[in-house]
């Protein structure tokens, strides 16, 4: 069902009668779509949590294409992306509710790391540092954020992601992130079955990995 917050940002949501658990989606930089209309559907059916995905960028019409999208998230506020990712939380109706997000998605799931309101958070190849293109004064530094509560959350990796080197992963880790690495795969694996860097086994294994955690 499609739906709206209070801040009228658009979100689609799936309830489960008598779900103990609510789960909140922060999607990829092409926001809600079928894909994520499916995934709602299809976690809630599966893992039994009232869920709910969240449009990271309400009221503007940036087109199918990435490059207004990457120019548009240095316009992106923390408080306000994160202020809905907690009101979507309140929606489901739950007081433990989960968090799991995919690319820009998945950084902004470090970010809520420091909202208190996730006690499990799970990010798929999330930006652990700020691409120097997004820099800006309401984009604050994941690695910093994700410090607040890393024992809540779940880095999926993958070894040749050009957004999450080495030395970025090295730093996470060091903060008390889990990690699960996944030495081929690259940047988008897991989510979109569409895209070349999809690896099926693999994102089988991440999903299975994530339900377990997301569950406590």
């Amino acid at each position: 069902m499609q739906s709206q917050l209070d801040s009228g940002t658009p979100i689609t949501i799936a309830e489960v009668e008598g779900s103990t658990r609510g789960l909140v989606i922060a999607p990829d930089i092409f926001g809600l779509r079928p894909l994520f209309t499916d995934m709602v559907e299809r976690l809630a059916a599966e893992w039994g949590m009232t869920t709910i995905a969240v449009e990271p960028f309400p009221g503007r019409e940036l087109g199918p294409e990435i490059e207004p999208r990457y120019a548009a998230v240095p316009t992106l506020d923390d408080a306000n992306v994160l202020g809905d990712l907690v009101a979507a939380a309140e929606l489901t109706g739950c007081s433990e509710v989960g968090l799991i997000g995919f690319c820009m998605g998945g950084m902004y799931c470090f970010k809520a790391a420091s909202t208190g309101r996730f006690d499990r958070i799970a990010s798929f190849y999330g930006m652990i540092r700020l691409p120097e293109p997004w820099r800006s004064p309401g984009q604050a530094e994941p690695l910093e954020l994700v410090a607040a509560d890393p024992g809540a959350v779940l880095a999926i990796i993958g070894d040749l992601d050009h957004y999450t080197p080495p030395d970025a992963v090295e730093a996470l880790e060091a903060t008390g992130v889990e990690t699960l690495r996944f030495a081929d795969a690259e940047h988008g694996f897991a989510h979109d079955s569409s895209r070349p860097s999809h690896r099926a086994e693999d994102a089988a294994t991440a999903f299975d990995r994530s339900r377990a955690w997301l569950a406590g």
